[in-house]
This record gives structure tokens, sequence and C-alpha cells, in this order.
């Protein structure tokens, strides 16, 4: 790749950022608090929250499942290594592009188009904020009022659930409407561009029409509760592990800032943003510089290693990489724009 094309790329710039922020991270750690905290951290916990881990990963797949059961009947063995490749994917592209490499990996995979990926992902979005909210609530009833200095995050949360579900429910409630609009608006002046939108409202209301059904939305809501609240156990029993005396409610704060701090992956894998992130409320907790600095790092870690290794093996049974999904994307666009044409002569003939 020659120089241009390198200050073009988003992978260069984000590793750029990312050693940037892992310097400034680094840069006051001292080898003596390295090793004394080396001495005192326990391994068994370590192992523990590795374990929580990858089960909150089996517990995100499983939802996902449920999300997609009324159109893609998924066995867990199936879905778990297909969600965690998804996840390797997202971790690694900067910028959101690992995003839209999960929806073409579960569509091409799935035989699923991808306008339904992308509404059962933006349904993920939706029970993880209305699962953030509730375990902020539980836990600050249960052991402390949430820290003061941090809810306003708990508020900007609410207020996107709020938004969320409300455009959820329009686009259900009003669909007829729509198509209504869309066949006396567009139909004849842009076939082409009616086309297109009676493909995507028809592939993303079908995604989100889940939401009318209660088993399915208390199913959903109880499969991202226990993710979520299995992901704050993580960070707890690492705080065990480094022999740091926080508690649970602790582990809440750090995970709902670390959460919407990165909804944006800037860096591959949110090297360095992900640090400074988790080091900034334990600064405030009262922790050393040294400890909030390797706490991150092996937090950091431990969220990783399960995704990578159950997404390794997905991606190694089915033979694939990103080059290949790259390909794909370019393949399925062009053959999305032939469909999309003869479509339009359909519709012309009606």
């Amino acid at each position: 790749m020659n120089m241009p094309g390198i200050l073009k790329n988003k992978q260069f710039w984000g590793t750029i950022i990312a050693v940037i922020l892992l310097a400034y991270c680094v840069k006051d750690v001292r080898t003596d608090d390295v090793v004394d905290l080396a001495r005192r951290t326990s391994l068994s916990l370590i192992l523990a929250a590795l374990a929580l881990q990858a089960l909150t990963i089996v517990c995100k797949a499983i939802r996902w499942q449920t999300i997609v059961e009324s159109s893609r009947k998924l066995t867990v063995w199936r879905v778990i290594p297909l969600f965690s490749a998804g996840q390797v994917l997202n971790i690694i592209m900067p910028m959101l592009t690992g995003q839209v490499g999960r929806i073409l990996l579960f569509a091409r995979k799935e035989n699923l188009s991808k306008t339904y990926v992308f509404s059962t992902i933006i349904i993920e979005v939706l029970f993880d904020a209305v699962s953030l909210l509730l375990c902020i609530a539980l836990l600050s009833t249960v052991t402390a009022v949430f820290p003061r200095q941090y809810q306003s995050i708990s508020y900007i949360i609410a207020l996107f659930t709020a938004a969320l579900f409300a455009l959820l429910y329009l686009i259900l409630h009003f669909r007829e409407k729509m198509d209504d609009w869309g066949k006396h608006r567009l139909r004849q002046r842009w076939p082409g561009v009616y086309i297109t939108f009676k493909k995507f409202t028809s592939s993303f209301t079908r995604g989100i029409s889940m939401l009318r059904s209660t088993n399915y939305f208390s199913r959903t809501l109880l499969l991202s509760l226990l993710a979520w609240l299995v992901h704050a156990l993580v960070i707890y029993f690492l705080f065990k592990a480094f022999g740091l005396k926080l508690p649970l409610i602790s582990a809440v704060v750090i995970m709902v800032i670390n959460t919407v701090a990165l909804m944006v992956p800037i860096t591959p894998g949110n090297a360095g943003t992900f640090e400074l992130v988790v080091v900034a409320p334990l600064l405030v907790f009262g922790v050393s510089k040294t400890d909030a600095v390797l706490f991150a790092l092996a937090l950091h870690i431990v969220d990783l290693l399960p995704a990578f290794i159950l997404g390794s093996i997905f991606i190694y049974t089915e033979r694939q990489s990103l080059k290949e999904i790259r390909a794909e994307g370019e393949k399925e666009k062009f053959l999305q724009q032939v469909e999309d044409n003869l479509a339009v002569e359909e519709e012309k003939k009606v």
C-alpha cells in the first residue's frame, strides 16, 4: 500500500491513536509496583473471571438466537461461535466497520437479508440499554446510590432508550401508512428508490416485530439482564483478584461507563480507549495509578480472549477471512443492484 493509501486507512490511524493512548496510560507505571501487584494477584480468580466472560458471550449469543428465532432456527452450538466471530470483527475493525462486517457475515452464513440482520442489532442495542438502566436501578437500591459524578450517564442511557423505543413503536404502528406513502410518492417518480424503501421497511419491520410478542420480549430481556449482571461479576471478580476492596456497584459503574464510551470503536480492539475509560473511574474510587492501569489491561484481555477463542473456532471451521468478507460484501452489493433493477421492471408491469 502506498503512502497516500496508508494515510486514508482507518486501521492505520486507529493503531496510531491506540499507541498514543496506551503510552499515556502506562507512562507513570513503575516496575516495582508491577512486581508487587503480580505477587498479590490471584490467578484462580482471574480464571473464574474468564469463565464468567465466556458465559456473558453465551448469553448474548442465545439472545440473538431468540431474536432471529421466527426467521431462522439456529442451534446453540452454531450460534455461539457465529456470534463470537461477529464480535471478533466488531473488535478488530474500527469506526463501525466491524458492525458492517458482522452484518455481512451473519447475512451470508445464515441466508438472511442485511437489513434484517441490521434490525436485530438495533434490537440488541435497545435491550442492552434497558438492561444497563435496570442494573443501575437495582444495584443502587440494594447497595448504595449510583455515584453522583456518573449519574448523567444513566440519564443519557434513559433518553436514548426512550427515543429508540418510540422510534421502533412508530415504525411498527405506521408500517402500512409508510408503505402507502412510498407507493404514492415514490413508485412512479423514483421506482428504484421505492423498491429500496419497500425492501428496507419490509426486512427491518420483520426484524423488530418480535417486540410485539410478550414471550420473545421477556426472554430477550431476561437474557440481556443475565449477560450484563454476569459481566458486572467479571469486573467484581477481577477486583478481588487484584486485591481491590471495591463494592459491586463500582463494577457496575465501570461497566456502564465503558459500554457508553466505547459504543463507537475508534481503535482496533478498543486498545487504549478501553484502558483510559476504565482507569478514570478507578482513580476516582481511590485506586493507585499502577493498580488501575494494570487492572484495565487485565480486564481488556479478559473481555477479548473468550470471544477470540470461540470466534476463531468458527473462522477456522468455516474457512473465513477478513478479505473474504470484504470481497463478499462487494459481490452482494453488485447482486443487490441487479435484483433491484429486476424488481423495478416488475413494478412497472403491475
